[in-house]
């Protein structure tokens, strides 16, 4: 039997980065808001996610929907269900006001992962993303 690894760095043509990932728009970076919120690692959500959730539609706005609030909920939701959940991938569930009135419960996933340089990152998103 071969004890040589499947594959070497040698193999790696390419490798996209966290931090490119936040620079080209595919991940948004709530580090600061995720801190204040009592998070120790750096926390990012999917473009999708932000877009399809954190950001309410103009009917929503009216009864009180915003990003920050929005996003200090997710946040909130996970902070709770990390520190009564062990493991690296969490799934949970955010309550949000939709088109007007509508209360809709979103299902969403975090991971937390080895960044760039190998600590410990945060990636919050629907549990279709990977």
């Amino acid at each position: 039997m071969n004890s040589q690894p499947f594959w070497t760095e040698a193999d790696v043509i390419s490798v996209y980065t966290r931090a490119q990932a936040i620079e080209d728009g595919v991940l948004v970076d709530v580090s600061e808001m995720a801190q204040e919120a009592g998070f120790k690692f750096p926390v990012a959500l999917t473009t999708r996610l932000w877009h399809e959730v954190i950001t309410p539609d103009e009917r929503s706005r009216p009864y009180g929907q915003s990003e920050e609030g929005r996003l200090w909920d997710v946040l909130a939701v996970l902070l709770f269900t990390a520190r009564h959940t062990e493991g690296s991938l969490l799934l949970f569930n955010v309550d949000f006001i939709m088109k007007e009135r509508q209360q809709r419960t979103i299902s969403l996933k975090a991971i937390c992962s080895g960044g760039d340089d190998g600590e410990p990152v945060i990636t919050i998103m629907f549990p279709d993303e990977d």
